[in-house]
């Protein structure tokens, strides 16, 4: 029996240099992987430095000529280009070197088509790439036509490509009014958890940083954890005991990435909501990463545009095992860890605590033995270090978080 393989897609990456753009070996190393992640084949890179972007072509004409040779020369499918192309340079491209051009920005939005799961992580993609498309709904181009697919046509489909900006706004309020929906129940199960009292922490990284990995590690729920870009993009919040029956909740959101689409953080806000309500931010990089103090600032930044530089940060430094003595953290307070070593889940729950015990405050407490069922309560939502028996009661020590305080006061024998 002969079985059918699918041709993999052969692309060209090409990026341009401005003389102030320092981080072009990285940025052009992340759009090779990102092509990969979408099941492309690069075959060759065109890198070239001007003072500006052509306005026309984004190369220039003379460059536009280089790039249409190497295409003929590699057999390419698709160039995929790392920047945001207007609609006026994409067709341009596309009319010069004959095939389909797409940008970094498309990519991504492909891969996160590739990636949702939950109805609404699909639906947010959608919405993401309708509010990308509108603009561009000009012409029948190699692009829109989407008549050879492959990259950059996964999600709405030819036929929405087909139809006109009117159709396309339509969709685009249906899927809001859906979202709403969606985010009215989330908002339900958001207010139940702030009503437990719980202390909540948000895992938060650079994509591929050892996000999932961490919370597999704490929760062993079996999280979908690969060594791809963006491997999860839904929320996901679970129930973890530190330090005996203490619970917390563990957060864990889509990865962020540079240049993130900005429609996809306008698209996937209600999702990014769920880190924007914890007690503590657990920042997840990857130490072994060459590039690591620049996607430090990228997740940085992406923190402040959502509004939540307030929030206390540990900074997690992931895959200490891959990397020397010599490593120079850049950012306090933080740990280090390796969180596939045997005993990570160990280690995470001794570094949390030790975190958690400088952020609460000390208590003490006299619970009499009539009350004595009340302390199997307290260890929920307080860090119980030390018990004494006595007579009549029994003295509790600990730590809890400050919005916790009334209950040890309300249980306190002495208040009584």
């Amino acid at each position: 029996m002969i079985e059918n393989k699918q041709e993999v897609e052969r692309v060209l990456l090409v990026g341009v240099e401005l003389q102030q753009d320092k981080q072009m070996d990285m940025s052009m190393g992340e759009l090779a992987r990102l092509a990969e992640t979408a099941g492309a084949e690069v075959k060759g890179v065109y890198l070239q430095k001007r003072e500006k972007y052509d306005s026309k072509t984004f190369v220039g004409s003379g460059k536009l000529e280089e790039i249409a040779r190497m295409v003929e020369a590699e057999d390419i499918q698709t160039v995929i280009v790392n920047n945001r192309l207007t609609p006026r340079q994409n067709a341009n491209l596309e009319e010069g070197l004959g095939v389909k051009v797409i940008d970094r920005m498309q990519l991504i939005l492909d891969i996160f088509a590739l990636r949702a799961r939950s109805h609404e992580g699909k639906l947010q993609v959608h919405l993401a790439q309708l509010k990308y498309m509108l603009p561009r709904l000009v012409g029948q181009g190699i692009m829109l036509s989407r008549q050879a697919g492959g990259i950059g046509s996964r999600g709405p489909g030819e036929s929405q490509l087909e139809l006109n900006r009117r159709s396309i706004r339509h969709q685009i309020h249906d899927i809001e009014r859906q979202l709403k929906e969606v985010e009215k129940n989330r908002t339900i199960v958001r207010e139940r958890r702030l009503d437990s009292g719980l202390f909540k922490i948000g895992l938060i990284g650079y994509t591929n940083a050892g996000k999932s990995t961490i919370m597999n590690a704490l929760t062993e729920t079996g999280q979908y954890e690969a060594d791809e870009l963006f491997a999860t993009l839904d929320a996901t919040t679970k129930l973890v005991h530190l330090g005996g029956r203490f619970q917390v909740t563990i957060t864990d959101t889509v990865g962020f990435i540079q240049d993130l689409p900005t429609e996809l953080i306008s698209a996937f806000k209600s999702t990014l909501e769920e880190s924007m309500h914890v007690d503590l931010l657990l920042h997840v990089v990857d130490a072994s990463d060459p590039y690591h103090v620049e996607e430090e600032q990228v997740v940085s930044s992406i923190i402040d545009q959502l509004d939540m530089g307030g929030i206390p940060r540990l900074v997690l430094y992931n895959k200490a095992d891959l990397v020397g003595e010599d490593f120079l953290p850049t950012q306090f307070p933080n740990v280090m860890l390796s969180a596939k070593a045997p005993q990570a889940k160990q280690d995470l729950q001794k570094l949390l605590t030790a975190q958690l015990k400088t952020m609460f405050e000390p208590f003490e407490l006299e619970l009499p033995y009539t009350r004595g069922h009340l302390l199997h309560e307290i260890e929920k939502f307080a860090l119980v270090t030390k018990s004494e028996l006595g007579d009549e009661s029994q003295w509790i020590q600990g730590y809890i978080p400050p919005k916790n305080k009334w209950r040890v006061e309300e249980y306190d024998e002495r208040n009584h």
